[in-house]
């Protein structure tokens, strides 16, 4: 006798009336009731909530155009504005390098173009890196000079030097401004000069590089804008910095906000927001709230909390912060008009194959290096 056909029941959807009803029942046993997250309550008047599945509308809608790359070939990032500026520029991605410890499953022959001297990577294969962007992006003749990057508001001007100090740099003499195995020496965040010959690098892997130039000194600056420079106005600083330096008009400079983390994937806690508005009256056009649509995890958000960092969890409502957009508004502030603000809307967590991300990737991860220099 054959086995009686039976009728599959309709799947109950998890978020259905009766569904919700049902662990609601399951929770009161245990003595649970709903409730909400008290951090939040009455924060946030005047801000926007987007669904957690509609942040990437969050991205600028307008990215910078790129022509189609074959994989692994070397791709580099430029600012039409800066290119027509007549300097020498470019933000890295991550093909068409040699690295392979951040990525060990790549095809033979492709590896990334980590340009960071990190503790996983090789020595050697970094140096072969740098090599090949350095060779794309500017003249072979120029010398890099990196910083040690601590996310402080430090923005350092070089000087010609005299005698054997070649260089003068906030006052102090440097003979080089690199060591002999191409370390940098310069701790700091931002970085320029009037100097040609120099390409003045930031390394980045989710926070801001933002390129700037005279136009009629000459004159470039390189902004390493985390959200705590973002927050001392390094940018804001360091336009500051060339108009006393060079007598730079701010309606004469260009300026690039390269590919870094945007506003579709930035999470932060609730004291990175009070920190920024106790800073900037334009704060509210900065954040956005991010949350689940998920009922359940909406009634009872007590289930569902963990020991991570504020900003760092996927669950419940998460405030995303704008680093592109603060940055311009400190560029606007300066005096620099808007038609010379480019901002390429590259979100780096957001296309982890194209650009390292610390954020995406967990920290295990590479750097690219932002650069620009006299032509």
């Amino acid at each position: 006798m054959s086995p009686k056909k039976q009728t599959a029941r309709p799947v109950q959807s998890a978020e259905s009336a009766e569904a919700i009803a049902g662990i609601d029942q399951f929770l009161a046993i245990a003595g649970m009731k709903p409730g909400k997250r008290a951090t939040l309550t009455g924060s946030w008047d005047q801000g926007e909530r987007i669904p957690r599945a509609e942040r990437r509308q969050l991205v600028a809608p307008k990215p910078v155009k790129r022509k189609a790359i074959r994989p692994n070939a070397l791709d580099v990032v430029r600012a039409a504005a800066l290119q027509k500026a007549g300097v020498a520029h470019g933000f890295s991605t991550r093909p068409g390098g040699v690295s392979r410890v951040y990525r060990p499953w790549l095809a033979a022959g492709d590896g990334d173009l980590n340009l960071s001297w990190t503790k996983e990577d090789d020595a050697p294969l970094v140096a072969e890196n740098r090599r090949r962007f350095l060779s794309a992006a500017a003249n072979k003749k120029s010398q890099l000079v990196t910083l040690r990057q601590s996310h402080s508001p430090i923005v350092h001007v070089i000087r010609k030097g005299t005698g054997k100090d070649r260089y003068s740099v906030n006052g102090k003499a440097y003979r080089a401004l690199a060591t002999a195995d191409d370390r940098a020496v310069l701790r700091g965040d931002a970085a320029m000069t009037n100097l040609s010959g120099l390409l003045l690098g930031i390394q980045t892997a989710d926070c801001i590089p933002i390129l700037l130039t005279d136009k009629k000194s000459g004159a470039v600056a390189a902004f390493h804008a985390g959200w705590r420079p973002t927050l001392a106005r390094i940018v804001e600083r360091g336009v500051g910095r060339m108009r006393l330096e060079y007598g730079t008009d701010p309606k004469n400079i260009v300026a690039a906000i390269g590919p870094g983390i945007g506003p579709c994937c930035y999470a932060v806690g609730e004291e990175v927001r009070f920190e920024f508005e106790s800073q900037f009256e334009y704060w509210r056009s900065l954040f956005t709230e991010v949350y689940d649509e998920d009922p359940v995890k909406t009634k009872y958000p007590l289930l569902f909390l963990t020991a991570r960092a504020p900003g760092h969890s996927s669950i419940g409502p998460q405030i995303h912060l704008n680093l592109w957009e603060a940055n311009r508004q400190q560029l606007l502030a300066a005096g620099v008009p808007e038609k010379n603000i480019t901002v390429t809307g590259l979100c780096t967590a957001c296309h982890t194959e194209r650009f390292f991300s610390h954020r995406a990737e967990h920290g295990f991860t590479g750097r690219m290096l932002n650069v620009i220099g006299r032509a």
